[in-house]
């Protein structure tokens, strides 16, 4: 298997996009943002998660991070899709939702190429890891981010929108600590 886009390396930050599979817009319940929310926090508590930025959109997850504390990334982000892969599933299952049975059809379908048994796929497979090496490729991808609800009308400005680290940059409140970085 490449490693190429792929967080192998324990002293190295990267820019990671995980996707939904199809890019179905999953994250339109405050619910399942809520899941993600709370995987990431344990992967801070319990993985040496280093969060300095974060978006989740309706289909996919925007984070600049690291691992520490002899963790290694790749192995921290395949963990937090595997939890939530799962979480995703049940709260789809149990929790109101317009499209159950669309979306679990979908996800199901998802898997069926597989050689290992599973049920359901909710992520793509990578999350296309960059790593990040000068302060102009940082701050640009921490604009990038930041501007994705606003690029998608979602918000008028970034620190609007509650599932984006751009709260923590403008000194907002958010459920989500971060490491600020001192680019701007």
């Amino acid at each position: 298997m490449s490693t190429k886009y792929k967080a192998t390396t324990t002293e190295d930050a990267f820019f990671i996009t995980i996707t939904v599979v199809g890019w179905v817009d999953v994250f339109t319940r405050v619910n399942q943002k809520y899941i993600l929310t709370n995987a990431l926090q344990h992967c801070q508590q319990n993985k040496g998660l280093e969060i300095y930025a974060y978006c989740i959109m309706s289909s996919h997850i925007h984070l600049l991070c690291k691992a520490t504390d002899g963790f290694i990334l790749s192995d921290v982000i395949r963990d937090f899709k595997k939890f939530t892969s799962k979480k995703i599933i049940q709260t789809i299952i149990d929790e109101p939702e317009s499209r159950r049975e669309w979306m679990l059809g979908y996800f199901k379908n998802a898997c069926a190429h597989l050689k290992r048994e599973q049920q359901y796929k909710v992520w793509q497979d990578g999350y296309h890891a960059e790593i990040l090496e000068t302060n102009w490729f940082i701050k640009q991808k921490v604009n990038y981010i930041h501007n994705n609800p606003v690029k998608d009308k979602i918000v008028a400005f970034p620190e609007d929108y509650y599932f984006s680290s751009a709260r923590n940059y403008a000194g907002l409140a958010n459920d989500l600590e971060v490491v600020l970085l001192d680019l701007f």
